[in-house]
């Protein structure tokens, strides 16, 4: 019985084990394609659908302080929106400038966000007592004219990893899923 427990811990601690190693992102980093097409003008065709119902852009944004660099592409500090888009079947972020795409990147792995993420790592607003009032007008409305009604904006979040080996993983999450790009500090 004590050989059985034993083995059942080993088999269980070895599986916990196997699950627990980082991917290696040499590896991804050598495995991703540089993306061969463009935007005209670098105009991207979706963005009016995404601000039609915004008055901002629901994107995260992202400032850049040092260069990155994806192979043959060199992202420069600068302000962008990184924003997810899908090209014949291939996830890729946009990092968009002053509106125009000014590189694309692919994503090497894309999953749902978990339930739940957006309520405890967004803080919500503190409204004033005339914004509360307004807002409940405004849903109110919105319960009786379908037309009227509000849309949320998809959640947005965030996150950049220090990785070995002068990688550096960004995760965005835009609404339901969240995508992962890897970057390099120096070239390779």
């Amino acid at each position: 019985m004590k050989k059985f427990i034993l083995i059942l811990c080993i088999i269980i601690f070895g599986a916990n084990a196997s699950f627990a190693f980082e991917p290696d992102y040499r590896q991804l980093y050598l495995d991703s394609e540089v993306p061969t097409f463009s935007y005209v003008h670098g105009m991207d065709p979706g963005q009016y659908y995404d601000y039609k119902t915004s008055t901002y852009a629901p994107y995260p944004l992202f400032r850049l302080s040092s260069t990155l660099y994806f192979k043959t592409v060199t992202v420069t500090p600068g302000y962008y929106l990184l924003c997810p888009t899908v090209h014949k079947g291939s996830d890729f972020l946009l990092f968009k400038e002053n509106g125009l795409v000014r590189y694309i990147i692919p994503v090497y792995k894309k999953e749902l966000v978990p339930q739940g993420f957006y309520e405890a790592h967004i803080p919500q607003p503190k409204l004033l007592v005339t914004q509360k009032i307004v807002k409940n007008f405004v849903n109110f409305v919105g319960k009786h004219f379908k037309s009227a009604q509000k849309r949320p904006t998809p959640g947005s979040y965030l996150e950049v990893n220090d990785l070995d080996n002068n990688f550096v993983q960004i995760v965005v999450y835009y609404g339901p899923y969240r995508y992962y790009i890897i970057f390099r500090t120096v070239k390779l």
